[in-house]
């Protein structure tokens, strides 16, 4: 049985012509033409894998080079046993082998690559010296280049001095008067490969010299003169070697081929399975095509598949599925419908994956690798059909029912049409029973209503149809799997203008239970546009919760990291404070433990010492201060009045302020400081009077602005390390403001090297600031880029 025409009639046929279009050379063309379906589940699970490889490479790095290479399979077997190729057959070679040294290149820059395209890629074998001996010494079809071999390079050399030579003594006799008279013309010609001057006839005995050849009207003789017959000699001899000089240099090449002819081939049939390949996934690309997912159980799920060879502005994606809770698909419906379109995107697209092909479906479809896809499919739709037109259909029956087993896929279009209609739909039956007991998973496309009740009661065999927009009178092509048609035969003649009573006098003709079966239908039909409203609309509510609690989600991240972010701000500032009178502490300690060593007086030690006791104190409070996240108490304190909205307040753990949003409820109440909302027990806020003189603070925070007053006094340099930008320079303006105020001519500014940004923002402020004078980096052992050295005024 010629399966090639089941393939052909699924049009598989125009599909690898797409694909044969996007090949580079003449055989991958011709082999891509030529690829079938494999019917091994492992081989094709390898070309799905192949193809899916490279359309993610294609993505990441593009499509690797191929050039328009020749086959070179006959000039290297010739090679091989010691044949001379041609200047031309060399230079394909050549092209190959820099196809191939292209191609390695290409997956060199690939970081990863499949197992199974790798392998084929390892099948290339580059040869750079046969390239470049092959492309160094042939410049065309038709030309050696002079460097060929320095044998060839000294005798063109002397060819050249040879005809410089005769052109030197022809243009003398030219140009001389008593020639002139006797020329036909003052020009040098070659007649036989010798210089030769035209002699006009009447004249032959005036110039000596051996006659080649005569102009066709008699009148002019073409004479090499006898003071450059040396010379022409000289040059003949010099043609003659270098012709032997090429014939070998020729040979040689073709030696040198030959003997990697295996390798070459090898490696030219290794770039036809890449070409086809990536071939594949351009294609892909173009159709807008997924990766199916490969099965062996007879299971094939289409999720939104379009057809490729409809016009992807007019195709309508449709789902297909067979194989799971039912082997047979009865799809029914009105002519048009689109009922032979579902038929073959379902064959079709099995027979691509099969091919190794991706299929312009959604991401998760499934295919089944068939051993025989056996498809009965004409392109007759009219519902007079001939008895010879039966008779094809039940001829092609009868072959399949021969064929099928339960590895088989039997694609039936209008089954048992073109004879009587009771026989016909009880002989579709017969045959739908035949092949399901063989195991067969079958789709069948009729407009028997007997089909449609059989598909009902019998179950694994399931209804579909394709859905028809009676309004507009026109197909929409979605397949909708477990309604069974309808052929709407009476609501389109009425639209289209047939009378009332023509049509109610049909409907009285009609059986009644066929009209009960049709009314069902319509029933059905009703009730699924409307679950299917109300499906989109909870689908589209689904959505918009999904969308909202993400958005939620993104909110509470983004608060919790500010939320984190100030309090690491938090402590960072505390901690650069509390370092830094720790260290003007440190020396303060030890400038008066130098003046108690140099004064002996009783109560200047005690003063000392009495000094020293408190400074440490006040250091030690001013440590427990400086972390913001440390729980601080509001033991002592109570709420003068009831909180109520508006109220501001101090969130004593923290110490940051904020404004109640609500009243308390109970014990807590709810507070927002800057962004963040949160509930605050009572216990831990204070509130803040209206427009206060000062505001409450704990005697920590007197310690840390007296320690920064004492810092903005003492110290010479000042570190915004960490700091954003607006603060840094907020910090900057207060400490050169102390500086001048204390005096001081040079000031260190840390601000570290990172990325720059700081150091930038840093000395575009100075170069605005009034008190500024100059400033310059650091240099060696100052800091370098990381500090910024400033001279006040």
């Amino acid at each position: 049985m010629n399966l090639s025409r089941h393939y052909k009639a699924l049009e598989l046929d125009k599909v690898l012509l797409m694909l044969a279009e996007e090949t580079s050379f003449s055989d991958a063309r011709e082999r891509a033409l030529e690829i079938t379906p494999s019917t091994d589940f492992e081989r094709v699970q390898m070309l799905i894998r192949r193809t899916s490889d490279a359309h993610s490479l294609t993505a990441r790095y593009g499509s690797p080079t191929i050039l328009s290479i020749q086959n070179v399979a006959g000039p290297l077997r010739r090679a091989q046993v010691g044949a001379s190729l041609s200047l031309k057959e060399l230079l394909h070679i050549a092209e190959v082998l820099r196809t191939v040294r292209g191609l390695c290149q290409w997956r060199r820059q690939c970081e990863t690559m499949g197992r199974e395209l790798s392998q084929l890629f390892s099948c290339l074998t580059p040869n750079r010296e046969v390239e470049e001996a092959i492309t160094s010494a042939v410049l065309s079809e038709d030309t050696l280049a002079d460097n060929a071999s320095r044998d060839l390079q000294e005798i063109r050399r002397k060819i050249t001095n040879a005809g410089l030579h005769a052109r030197h003594v022809l243009d003398k006799i030219i140009h001389s008067t008593t020639y002139q008279k006797f020329l036909q013309e003052q020009i040098v010609t070659i007649r036989d490969g010798r210089f030769v001057v035209p002699v006009k006839s009447e004249y032959r005995n005036e110039v000596k010299g051996l006659v080649h050849d005569t102009s066709g009207s008699g009148a002019t003789l073409f004479i090499e003169p006898m003071s450059v017959v040396e010379a022409n000699n000289e040059i003949k001899v010099l043609r003659a070697k270098e012709k032997t000089e090429m014939e070998r240099i020729v040979a040689a090449l073709s030696a040198q081929a030959g003997m990697f002819a295996d390798e070459i081939l090898d490696s030219y049939d290794a770039v036809i399975e890449l070409d086809i390949i990536f071939a594949k996934a351009r294609l892909a690309y173009k159709m807008k095509a997924s990766v199916p997912v490969v099965r062996n159980d007879g299971v094939v799920n289409l999720i939104k598949a379009r057809h490729p060879l409809i016009d992807p502005k007019h195709v309508v994606p449709t789902d297909i599925s067979i194989g799971k809770s039912f082997d047979t698909l009865v799809i029914t419906g009105p002519n048009t419908g689109g009922k032979t379109v579902s038929l073959k995107t379902l064959g079709l697209f099995c027979a691509m994956a099969m091919c190794g092909m991706m299929i312009p479906a959604f991401d998760g479809s499934e295919i089944n690798v068939f051993s025989n896809i056996l498809a009965d499919i004409g392109d007759e739709q009219s519902i007079e059909q001939s008895l010879s037109t039966f008779s094809a259909h039940m001829t092609n029956i009868v072959k399949i029912l021969q064929v099928a087993d339960h590895h088989t896929l039997v694609l039936l279009d209008e089954l048992g049409a073109g004879t009587d209609p009771v026989e016909g739909a009880a002989l579709a039956t017969a045959v739908l029973e035949r092949l399901r007991e063989l195991g067969c998973r079958i789709a069948a496309t009729t407009h028997y209503a007997e089909l449609k009740m059989y598909a009902l009661n019998t179950s694994g065999v399931e209804n579909a149809c394709c859905e028809f927009d009676v309004a507009t009178l026109s197909p929409t092509y979605r397949l909708l799997i477990g309604m069974p048609g309808r052929s709407n035969a009476f609501a389109i003649s009425e639209r289209l203008g047939l009378t009332g009573d023509i049509v109610a006098r049909a409907k009285e003709l009609m059986s009644g239970e066929h009209i009960r079966f049709e009314d069902v239908v319509s029933d059905l039909e009703q009730s699924r546009q409307e679950l299917e409203q109300e499906r989109d609309e909870a689908r589209k509510l689904r959505m918009e919760l999904e969308m909202r609690r993400r958005e939620m989600e993104k909110q509470k991240e983004a608060l919790e990291k500010q939320k984190e972010q100030e309090m690491e701000r938090a402590r960072s500032q505390a901690k650069r404070l509390v370092d830094q009178v720790k260290y003007d502490s440190q020396k303060l300690m030890e400038e008066i433990e130098e003046i108690r060593k140099q004064k002996e007086s009783e109560n200047y030690a005690a003063m000392a010492a009495k000094a020293k006791s408190e400074l440490r104190a006040k250091l030690e409070r001013l440590e427990d201060a400086s972390n913001p996240v440390v729980a601080k108490t509001n033991e002592g304190y109570r709420l003068p009045r009831k909180l109520k909205q508006g109220d501001e307040v101090l969130i004593v753990d923290i110490d940051k302020r904020g404004t109640v949003i609500a009243p308390p409820d109970g014990e807590y109440v709810q507070v927002q400081a800057g962004i963040i909302k949160t509930k605050v027990h009572l216990k831990n806020l204070r509130l803040i009077e209206n427009q206060p003189k000062k505001p409450v603070f704990s005697n920590t925070r007197n310690v840390r602005t007296s320690a920064k007053k004492m810092q903005m006094q003492a110290k010479m340099e000042i570190d915004l390390r960490g700091m954003m930008v607006e603060e840094a320079l907020m910090e900057l303006d207060q400490y050169i403001d102390s500086s001048v105020l204390a005096g001081l001519g040079t000031i260190t500014i840390i601000h570290g090297k990172g990325t720059g940004a700081l150091r930038a923002a840093v000395q575009a402020h100075l170069r605005k600031h009034p008190s500024v004078k100059d400033f310059r980096l650091g240099t060696y052992g100052e800091g370098e880029s990381g500090v910024t050295i400033v001279n006040l005024k």
